[in-house]
C-alpha cells in the first residue's frame, strides 16, 4: 500500500518539527524558497558581528535525513483543492493527501510610511548582513573625520528582538569599535523606540524596568510612549511631533503572516490561515497550519504569539493529528503549553519568566545561552557558535565585523 503523501510548505521551526515527527510513517516533502533553515532567535547576533552567518543556517536536506523526507526548493503559487495538488514557481506540481502550511511570517510595518523604503528588517540572513554592513560602513565613514559628526542608530520596537538588538549594538560600540577607533565609537548614538508605556510588555513590570535600566547603563537611549509616525531618509518622525536623526533604522516592531497565503485560495483571518482548534483549515480538513501563519488561538481567544516554541509544538501536534487520521482515530484540539519567556540584554544580563518564577542577571544569562544552544540545529553550528561566544566573551572582540553585502 502506498504511503500517505504529506507536503509541508515551509522549512522553519514548525515545518521541520512536523517533518521530523512524521518520520518514515508517511511520504514527506518539504518545500521552501531557501535550502536552509534560519535560526531566527540568533539572527540579531549576525547583525551585530557576534556570530558568523553560517552558524545560524542549517541545510534542510540534512535535517530530513533521519526521516527520509524529500525537499523541493521553491514557493507555492497555487493549490488545486479538487485534485489535491500544489504548484510551485518552478512549475513542479506536487500531489498530496495532507498539506501543512508553515510559511512563517514577514515584517509588518502597520502601514507606517517609509518603513519599506528606509528601514531594515530582521527576518532573514540577507537582512542581518545588510544591517551589519550598514553599521560598519557608517563607522568607517566616522573614522575618516576627527570632528563631532554623529552617527545615530535606532531600533524601533521594544519586544525581545528589539531589546536584544539594541543591547548587542551597544556592546559592539563599547567594545570592539571602541578598540578599533575610540573617537568614532564615542560619536555613535543608539536609541530604542517603543510605542507602549514600557519595554517587553509580555514580561512583568519589574523585569521590564530592569531591562530599561540595563540598556541605559550601556548607553542606549530608551524612548517609550513614542509611536512612530513616519520613517524618512536619516530621520524618524514621531506622532508627538518630535523628529530624531537616524542614519540606520532597524524595524523590529512586529511581524505578520506571510502574504503568499493570499494567493493560495485559503480562508484568512487577519493575515493568518483561519483554522479550527484541531489546526485544520476551515472547510479544508486535509490542510493544516502551524507556526506564525497559523490562526490558532489560546484559551483567551487571542492569536497565539509568533514565536518558535508555538511553531514547534504545533508542528509536532499536526504530525500526530495526521497519523491519527491515517489510523482512523479521533482528532484532538491544540493547547499551547507556555514554557516561559526570556530575553538577553548583553554580557551577564538577561531575564527569564516562567509563570510566577522570575529571575535576571548572570544565571538568567546562562539559562538563555544553554537553551539557544540546545535548539540550534547541527553539531557544526553549535561548536561554531560556542567558539564565537567564547572568543567574544574573553577578548571583548567580535571577529565578524566584515562588510559583506552586495555593494
Amino acid at each position: 500500500m502506498a504511503k500517505t503523501r504529506v507536503v509541508i510548505l515551509g522549512g522553519g521551526f514548525g515545518g521541520l518539527a512536523a517533518a521530523k515527527a512524521l518520520g518514515r510513517d508517511v511520504d514527506v516533502t518539504v518545500v521552501d524558497r531557501h535550502n536552509y533553515q534560519t535560526f531566527l532567535p540568533l539572527l540579531y547576533q549576525v547583525s551585530t558581528a557576534g556570530l558568523a552567518a553560517d552558524h545560524v543556517a542549517y541545510p534542510i536536506r540534512g535535517a530530513l535525513q533521519k526521516s527520509a523526507g524529500k525537499f523541493r526548493m521553491g514557493s507555492p503559487i497555487a493549490i488545486d483543492h479538487k485534485n489535491k495538488t500544489v504548484k510551485l514557481d518552478s512549475s513542479e506540481v506536487l500531489p498530496f493527501d495532507h498539506l501543512v502550511v508553515a510559511m512563517g511570517s514577514v515584517t509588518a510595518d502597520f502601514g507606517t510610511p517609509g518603513v519599506e523604503e528606509f528601514a531594515l528588517g530582521m527576518k532573514s540572513i540577507h537582512e542581518a548582513l545588510t544591517i551589519r554592513a550598514e553599521v560598519m560602513r557608517r563607522f568607517e565613514d566616522l573614522c575618516r573625520f576627527e570632528d563631532d559628526t554623529l552617527f545615530s542608530i535606532t531600533v524601533i520596537g521594544g519586544g525581545p528582538t528589539g531589546v536584544e538588538m539594541a543591547g548587542a549594538l551597544a556592546e559592539l560600540v563599547r567594545g570592539p569599535l571602541m578598540n578599533d577607533m575610540a573617537h568614532a565609537a564615542r560619536h555613535i548614538n543608539i536609541s530604542i523606540i517603543e510605542a507602549g508605556p514600557r519595554l517587553l510588555p509580555m514580561f512583568s513590570e519589574s523585569l521590564s524596568e530592569k531591562v530599561k535600566i540595563s540598556l541605559e547603563k550601556l548607553g542606549v537611549k530608551v524612548l517609550v510612549n513614542s509611536a512612530v509616525k513616519e520613517v524618512e531618509w536619516r530621520k524618524i518622525n514621531l506622532r508627538n511631533g518630535e523628529s530624531i536623526p537616524s542614519e540606520v533604522t532597524i524595524w523590529a516592531a512586529g511581524v505578520k503572516g506571510n502574504p503568499v497565503l493570499e494567493s493560495l485560495s485559503l480562508p484568512i483571518d487577519r493575515g493568518r490561515l483561519d483554522v479550527d482548534p484541531t489546526l485544520q483549515a476551515k472547510n479544508y480538513p486535509h490542510i493544516w497550519a502551524v507556526g506564525d501563519i497559523s490562526g490558532g488561538k489560546g484559551a483567551d481567544g487571542r492569536f497565539l504569539p509568533m514565536v518558535a516554541p508555538v511553531a514547534m509544538q504545533q508542528g509536532r501536534f499536526v504530525a500526530a493529528q495526521i497519523l491519527r487520521v491515517i489510523k482512523g482515530k479521533e482528532l484532538k484540539e491544540f493547547s499551547y503549553k507556555d514554557k516561559g519567556s526570556m530575553a538577553t540584554i548583553g554580557r551577564h544580563k538577561a531575564i527569564v519568566e516562567v509563570k510566577k518564577i522570575r529571575y535576571s542577571g548572570y544565571f538568567a544569562w546562562v539559562t538563555w545561552l544553554f537553551l539557544h544552544l540546545f535548539y540550534l540545529m547541527g553539531g557544526r553550528n553549535r561548536i561554531g557558535t560556542i567558539v564565537d561566544w567564547f572568543w567574544n566573551y574573553f577578548t571583548f572582540d567580535r571577529g565578524n565585523r566584515h562588510i559583506m553585502d552586495s555593494m
